[in-house]
């Protein structure tokens, strides 16, 4: 098992133990492999769920730029609803596993199709 896949099986953990829901494997792989080398820098990997200015990077870069949202209250709401369901005492709230439920939440998957 490469390095990847031990991060993949580590974010499906999180998604079921953490987050209460069964991944789609084949979705969270898409969107592990979407980060590119992100998801091996231990500062790059995860998502400070109380830093604005970080919640304001996943939205432009990821929801607006990636999935192709247009601006609007509703992308905010949405990334606070994700960690308030990953659990904001949650040290570590990987990338992969934010960029996962958005994706889930708005129904974007075609973008990984």
């Amino acid at each position: 098992m490469g390095k990847r896949d031990e991060w993949i099986a580590k974010y499906a953990d999180d998604l079921t133990n953490k987050c209460g829901m069964t991944p789609d494997m084949d979705l969270l792989t898409k969107v592990t492999i979407g980060c590119g080398p992100s998801i091996y820098n231990a500062d790059a990997q995860t998502v400070a769920g109380s830093q604005e200015s970080e919640l304001e990077l996943v939205k432009n870069n990821f929801l607006m730029k990636k999935l192709g949202m247009a601006d609007g209250p509703e992308l905010m709401e949405a990334i606070h609803k994700v960690i308030e369901v990953y659990g904001k005492s949650e040290r570590n709230k990987y990338r992969a596993v934010v960029y996962y439920m958005l994706t889930k939440h708005f129904g974007k998957e075609a973008v990984y199709g």
